[in-house]
């Protein structure tokens, strides 16, 4: 692949708050761009994206999906789509991190009715945090209560966004027919009978509506050298200078293009692609990734002739087998090849490499730098882990993921249930690292950790559906943690036996410190290698497995070790002896510090009709949550607060019983907070 292909590549994710209409948006590009011939809905449950049995039936994205198509604006070549669909609820806030990780830009989309929500806010936060380009859709148009204008103010006030309207809607609600294009200096129209009309400005029209194209010229001169030239000299700014300076600026995170359009209706699709294709980064934009390799950190520009390097960011398990997805950033994978992994010594063979289509694939005989491929058949793939040449291995960052929240008692109802139980949690815990499965210390029970009470219902769900076990489900468990209440210098972890043949000795001194934040960390201040640097990382590994479980039971945060002296003994010294150390060392320190306890504490926002806004704050205030704003959003309420989430167990079905069914909320992990004493 050379580089003028690469160049017309363009690799996006579609991310929002629920209800947003990715999906729709997704299913509208796919069939514009021609990739289907058929327009699957949510509500029918055959939308394309929403494959599995469990999103269909439900009406919601769980897993975020990958499709190509292709896309040729005006008249410019075909450019190669690599669409992901990512789930909108926060209980899958890991499908959203992982893609946004390997993606190059994104497409947000806005409900034109319901601004810009809770989940939106989030998603926001991690393409920033990735920075990854950004463009904004904002979707449903053609429903009462739809302002363009005010999701524009919202950008700017929750997002501190800084949005360019690139054109103006035309109508509003039932009679959104129109957007005026102010880069081309154009009106598209959608009659009633269909289609669509593309006309230049008329001279009414451009008296209308050039002050708007000057102001958005102005808005992006601010941002991008060439064009604040030309502008200043008063040149004339045509639609391609425009467009190409609209493209610096966004790739450069200055600004946000926002477009407008009513997806379940048809209208706006084309306008989106064309503005992905001419302002969204090919992999060319993409600043180098950064791999580190056994003598320093490299930089790996998209060359396909370059070392391989590729992250393998989601796995899933279908008809075909295991498929894992892996995104290449240098070099070329090829069926047969032995490949390097970050978590197997042994390595891997590609015996099967794929280019998927929803729950379709395609079998290709190789990738290349910029591309998003899966392979077939890796039964222990590891999410995050980094495939590079065997001759050249290489470490990319991995993904991060949350710490689950909320764990359920899982019992398989008859004993011939229980492997199958085991593998499919096992399945599971491989294809979300934010769902986790561990056994009760104390009681032998299986307990599935997730992020919510949804997560963990399409769990359950799928082990009864997909694995065909009978499981019930007991009391919930939440995710609680321990905080150190003060510093202790100077505490001693000593091992001692030396009582004839191979002893053990350590000794170590350690500091500990609370720290503001939830973090552990653990610092070497041994001065003059009285503790060898091997004995060191044993240390480490002692304290931080002691601070895996505190003295109440829960993992410890905020805490910072430091290893500040030691002794050794030239025969009886070991790694065990000085991990030992470690953990007695901190075992002791916790016991004199004391800890506080902390639980989970979750942002809520409630939507409620008016005048159910009483019980909706006294129900909160009952579950020791706290109110802090009520704003009226089109004659709603809009009530936000936060609540512990040991508090919050069917607060969803005790909500809808105080307002009759018409109040909706949702809820994301807040921090950690002190438990409160009732």
């Amino acid at each position: 692949m050379n580089t003028q292909t690469l160049s017309r590549r363009r690799n996006l994710g579609i991310i929002a708050h629920i209800d947003a209409g990715k999906t729709t948006l997704t299913e509208r590009l796919l069939w514009r761009t021609g990739e289907i011939h058929r327009v699957g809905e949510v509500h029918d449950g055959n939308a394309t994206t929403d494959f599995s049995a469990i999103e269909r039936e439900r009406g919601i994205t769980i897993g975020a999906a990958a499709v190509h198509a292709q896309w040729a604006p005006r008249d410019l070549p075909p450019h190669a789509l690599t669409l992901i669909d990512t789930p909108g609820h926060i209980d899958f806030a890991i499908e959203v991190e992982r893609s946004l990780r390997v993606l190059d830009g994104a497409v947000a989309v806005f409900s034109a009715v319901d601004g810009v929500q809770p989940q939106s806010e989030t998603v926001w936060r991690q393409a920033r945090r990735h920075g990854v380009p950004l463009l904004a859709f904002v979707n449903k148009m053609d429903r009462i209560g739809a302002s363009f204008e005010r999701v524009l103010a919202q950008l700017q006030d929750k997002l501190q966004a800084r949005p360019w309207a690139l054109g103006w809607p035309l109508g509003s609600e039932a009679g959104f027919h129109g957007w005026v294009d102010l880069v081309g200096q154009q009106t598209v129209r959608w009659p009633e009978t269909g289609g669509s009309h593309v006309a230049p400005w008329t001279e009414d029209e451009r008296a209308q509506w050039q002050p708007q194209r000057e102001a958005l010229v102005e808005a992006v001169a601010e941002h991008d050298d060439a064009l604040a030239e030309l502008w200043l000299a008063g040149a004339v700014i045509d639609a391609d200078t425009l467009r190409a300076a609209v493209r610096r600026a966004t790739l450069a995170g200055a600004g946000v293009p926002v477009l407008a359009g009513a997806a379940f209706k048809d209208k706006g699709i084309e306008t989106l692609l064309d503005a992905v294709v001419d302002y969204l980064p090919s992999p060319l934009d993409r600043p180098a990734v950064v791999a580190e390799a056994a003598d320093g950190q490299v930089q790996l520009p998209p060359d396909p002739d370059g070392p391989l390097a590729g992250l393998l960011f989601k796995i899933t398990h279908q008809q075909h087998g295991a498929l894992s997805f892996v995104r290449l950033y240098s070099g070329t994978l090829k069926v047969g090849d032995s490949v390097a992994s970050s978590q197997h010594a042994q390595g891997r063979r590609v015996s099967r490499l794929v280019r998927v289509q929803a729950d379709q694939t395609q079998d290709i005989t190789q990738a290349v730098a910029g591309d998003i491929v899966a392979v077939i058949g890796w039964k222990d793939a590891v999410s995050g882990e980094t495939l590079s040449g065997r001759g050249h291995p290489l470490q990319l960052e991995s993904i991060q993921s949350q710490a689950p929240v909320l764990a359920w008692r899982l019992t398989a109802g008859r004993a011939n249930d229980l492997l199958r139980m085991s593998q499919g949690l096992a399945s599971l815990a491989q294809e979300d690292p934010s769902f986790r499965v561990e056994t009760d210390k104390d009681s032998g029970e299986t307990l599935a950790w997730g992020m919510g009470e949804l997560h963990l219902e399409v769990m359950v769900e799928r082990l009864r559906t997909e694995w065909k076990v009978d499981v019930s489900v007991g009391a919930p468990r939440v995710a609680y943690q321990e905080t150190p209440l003060r510093a202790v210098p100077g505490v001693v972890g000593r091992v001692v036996k030396q009582t004839g043949g191979q002893g053990q000795f350590a000794h170590v001194v350690l500091d500990m410190v609370p720290r503001e934040d939830d973090q552990v960390v653990f610092n070497d201040r041994i001065v003059g290698g009285v503790v060898p640097r091997g004995f060191i990382a044993a240390v480490e590994k002692g304290v931080r497995a002691a601070l895996s479980d505190g003295p109440q039971g829960y993992p410890v945060v905020g805490v910072e070790v430091s290893l500040v002296d030691g002794q050794t003994h030239a025969k009886d010294s070991s790694d065990l002896a000085f991990h030992r150390a470690g953990v007695e060392a901190v075992r002791s320190a916790l016991e004199q510090a004391g800890t506080q306890l902390l639980e989970p504490v979750m942002a809520l926002t409630v939507h409620a009709p008016s005048a159910a806004v009483g019980d909706v704050v006294g129900d909160i205030n009952r579950r020791h949550g706290r109110i802090t704003a009520i704003d009226d959003v089109d004659g709603r309420a809009e009530v936000n607060g936060f609540a512990p989430l040991a508090q919050l167990r069917g607060y969803t079905t005790a909500l809808r019983s105080l307002s009759q069914g018409r109040a909706s909320s949702e809820a994301r992990l807040s921090g950690y907070e002190p438990v409160r004493v009732a």
